[in-house]
């Protein structure tokens, strides 16, 4: 019989309580119709519940010990077992047409995973999972907050957030040294923001670089030391009061007065 350890260079730690898998699981309920893709089943805890719910199901392992058990220990899942990166596959030859992402996803790259959602925000309607209670704390964040930063933003120009509950290291096997939570991310309605998205990323990640710092100081990478924007008032804010709309405000002044811009100035 295949048997599946826990590796700690892929950031795994298996959830072993089935009553959380289901809950994890349940978090899809709303997008039935939808097909999932699965990230890091393992050793199939969430895995099994997304089965009984008779889900259209893709999984993701890039562990090789994992596969043959999955094989072995879960029939339907036969030809639908994708042994590669998550990270680097084009989820669009998996399904062409809308899908959701779930996984108790591993520690190590679980920012990675949603940035890679982001890239597919058009496809995702519902994105949910469990990891690290820190990164899942930023997601959810809100303005004013010290946990609000460069993924609150990003996440939440495209998608409503809620958290749903925390988890406890002792359900794991291993442990590990923090908490979990569980999020569910639901695709919001914005078709498209009111600045250049490229540049919206850049000037986001620009304000967070120096986050204790105003966007006065914080702008300079872009703008220059003595740019005449930054005698508008929302350079003397910190990135951590901005709002999505705010950082769009803000992306617009930037693109204005880039160095080499010809546009007006305003």
């Amino acid at each position: 019989m295949t048997v599946v350890r826990a590796k700690k260079f892929l950031g795994q730690h298996f959830l072993k309580d089935l009553y959380i898998a289901r809950r994890i699981a349940d978090t899809l309920d709303d997008f039935s119709s939808v097909p999932v893709i699965e990230v890091g089943p393992g050793m199939g805890v969430l895995t099994q519940f997304l089965i009984e719910k008779e889900r259209n199901l893709t999984v993701v392992e890039l562990d090789r010990d994992s596969v043959p058990y999955l094989n072995e220990h879960y029939p339907a899942l036969r030809g639908h077992i994708i042994e590669d990166d998550f990270l680097k596959l084009d989820l669009s030859e998996i399904y062409p047409g809308q899908f959701c992402v779930i996984g108790n996803y591993p520690y190590n790259i679980s920012s990675q995973i949603f940035f890679k959602v982001l890239d597919y925000k058009n496809q995702i309607p519902c994105c949910s999972g469990m990891l690290q209670k820190e990164v899942a704390e930023r997601i959810a964040a809100k303005p004013g907050g010290k946990t609000y930063g460069i993924l609150s933003v990003l996440i939440q120009a495209w998608y409503d957030i809620e958290y749903l509950f925390t988890v406890s290291e002792k359900v794991f096997d291993p442990p590990p040294r923090v908490k979990s939570a569980v999020v569910k991310l639901v695709r919001n309605n914005r078709q498209s923001l009111s600045c250049d998205e490229k540049l919206f990323k850049t000037v986001v990640k620009t304000g967070f670089n120096q986050r204790r710092k105003t966007l006065r100081n914080s702008m300079r990478p872009l703008l220059g030391k003595d740019c005449e924007a930054y005698s508008k008032p929302i350079f003397g804010e910190r990135p951590e009061r901005l709002s999505v709309a705010d950082f769009e405000e803000l992306t617009n002044i930037v693109s204005t007065f880039l160095p080499g811009r010809d546009s007006e100035k305003k």
